[in-house]
């Protein structure tokens, strides 16, 4: 049995940060790590969900919308997959400090009835404000450029 890519990173030399996990043809995934791997610091399903919902509605209505396939979280709880088709890397990277901009800007919850999920009342605005404006700072330290690579390897 082949190992999936994302299992062949060692976590215990992760950070936080933005990588390319995969490419497979013109779908990049990037690694959107927003905790530390292994370090008793995870998000709860709340913020987790709050997250996916405001992030995956703003990301598929800024100008790489067209282009994104899939924004969800990972299992773990330390971050998100943002996965997208035929845009670079910096674009995507620089989308995304704009997307979490929006969303710390934001006063509404969007999907938060029973209507449009299947569990509409974990959900809390307040609590994906606070790890978008995390992550934001993580991003925004790393300046305009991002290497996207785990352990300083090219991708």
């Amino acid at each position: 049995m082949h190992k999936i890519a994302s299992f062949t990173v060692d976590h215990d030399l992760l950070d936080e940060g933005m990588y390319i996990s995969r490419i497979d043809g013109d779908v990049t995934t990037f690694d959107m790590r927003t905790r530390k791997p292994n370090n008793g610091d995870y998000m709860d399903n709340v913020t987790m969900h709050s997250v996916e919902h405001m992030f995956a509605t703003l990301v598929r209505n800024s100008a790489i919308g067209e282009n994104v396939i899939y924004f969800g979280p990972m299992g773990c709880r330390t971050g998100f997959y943002l996965l997208t088709r035929n845009v670079e890397p910096d674009v995507v990277f620089e989308e995304t400090k704009k997307v979490l901009e929006g969303i710390l800007n934001e006063e509404k919850m969007y999907g938060q009835s029973r209507r449009e999920c299947g569990n509409y009342l974990e959900l809390d605005l307040a609590k994906a404000k606070t790890e978008c404006r995390k992550y934001l700072e993580i991003l925004k330290a790393k300046g305009e450029k991002n290497d996207f690579t785990y352990k300083g390897e090219k991708i």
